[in-house]
């Protein structure tokens, strides 16, 4: 019995290490092989049992097949089939025979087109080492982990919060993202805003990577202590473009009070409901990433009922036809519109109104502290 449960725990582990190993691109495609390799002499056998229906050029079905499954080596193999059943076919029907069954020159380019950027496809994958079939997941995964990691955590009663983000191009990733918490038994929350260098695709790994550090860190430092270990992991990356913009909320959500640090980011900006102006809120602090030991002095604030503080990234004030004071002017006046009926849902219609067409990414992160109006207005009807 002990030598059974020996037995079925080896061909189970066998099978998980099959399974990881395919995963990873280095287990066995001979089952695929094997299946394309089938299909070949079946096109060949139907192309010459009724040519009108099943053309010679069938014969790329397989081929393109091959280059989303197998390895370069097993699809060498299949191409030589391939190969040898198109000049079966050309022996058979004829090369210059006339009708729509023929093998002519142009269907012998075509298959060998398709072979050809097959192969690419195939070395593409032995490269990157991960299976056709989960190459698109794990894209969409990683795009959703950003997503999750940016959600912002639920506030009281009297607090409103929404971010919006717009990747460069209409891309899924972004070199943007927010990580959020609630610290301090929940009566503080504590927002990071970042701005990895590069935009796109190209940021979007380095954001992916910092954005889980940064979750990490977040509610495990005192707030003062976070940009500086934040400074130290970007430093150790060691990235050619390996700088960052940061800019770190600490509110309590008691009193009202905040902190602002910002490592070379752009400033908030304050709404004071009694006066219904806006206030620059910009804190001292270096870029992170560029060298050891720099200190991050805060610039302190206080909501009150009816204010709103505004935190965004620079792709949403600042261009090469305009600079940061003009975007800022702009982002301000749009939000005027905004007083009045409160800011609920108002981030996504501020990025369309003052940056829609800018080719880089762009957020935009909203904390409102609602008066007794803006409450009432808050309420389901």
């Amino acid at each position: 019995m002990a030598r059974l449960r020996k037995l079925v725990h080896r061909v189970r582990t066998g099978l998980r290490r099959s399974a990881v190993d395919y995963f990873r691109g280095d287990g066995s495609d001979w089952v695929a092989l094997a299946g394309l390799l089938i299909t070949i002499p079946v096109i060949v056998a139907m192309t010459l049992a009724n040519a009108v229906w099943f053309s010679p050029a069938a014969l790329v079905l397989p081929i393109v097949a091959g280059g989303l499954v197998l390895r370069p080596a097993s699809l060498l193999g299949l191409y030589a089939a391939a190969a040898t059943g198109l000049i079966v076919e050309s022996v058979k029907l004829g090369p210059y025979t006339e009708g729509p069954s023929r093998v002519t020159p142009g269907v012998v380019l075509v298959v060998a087109a398709c072979g050809f950027f097959g192969l690419l496809i195939a070395q593409f994958r032995s490269r990157v080492g991960v299976p056709w079939r989960r190459g698109g997941t794990m894209l969409f995964d990683l795009r959703e982990r950003i997503r999750v990691q940016s959600k912002l955590p639920q506030l009281p009663q009297g607090w409103h919060r929404e971010m919006a983000l717009r990747p460069a191009g209409g891309q899924s990733f972004s070199g943007d993202f927010v990580v959020a918490a609630r610290t301090n038994g929940g009566r503080t929350m504590e927002v990071v805003l970042t701005d990895v260098s590069g935009k796109g695709m190209d940021a979007g790994s380095r954001a992916l990577l910092l954005s889980g550090a940064f979750g990490g860190l977040l509610g495990s430092l005192p707030p003062h202590a976070f940009l500086p270990a934040a400074n130290g992991y970007l430093l150790r990356q060691d990235w050619d473009e390996g700088f960052a913009t940061s800019i770190h909320l600490v509110l309590d959500l008691d009193s009202g009070d905040y902190e602002l640090f910002s490592a070379g980011h752009p400033p908030g900006l304050q709404l004071s409901a009694g006066s219904g102006r806006w206030e620059e809120k910009a804190a001292e602090g270096p870029l992170l990433g560029v060298y050891d030991g720099a200190q991050f002095d805060p610039v302190k604030g206080s909501l009150r009922p009816g204010d709103v503080l505004m935190l965004f990234t620079d792709g949403l004030v600042e261009t090469s036809e305009r600079d940061i004071v003009e975007g800022i002017d702009r982002l301000t006046g749009e939000a005027d519109r905004y007083v009045a009926g409160g800011f609920h849902g108002a981030a996504w219609h501020l990025i369309e109104a003052v940056a829609k067409d800018v080719n880089d990414d762009r957020a935009l992160l909203l904390v409102c502290r609602e008066g007794p109006t803006a409450a009432a207005q808050a309420l389901p009807r």
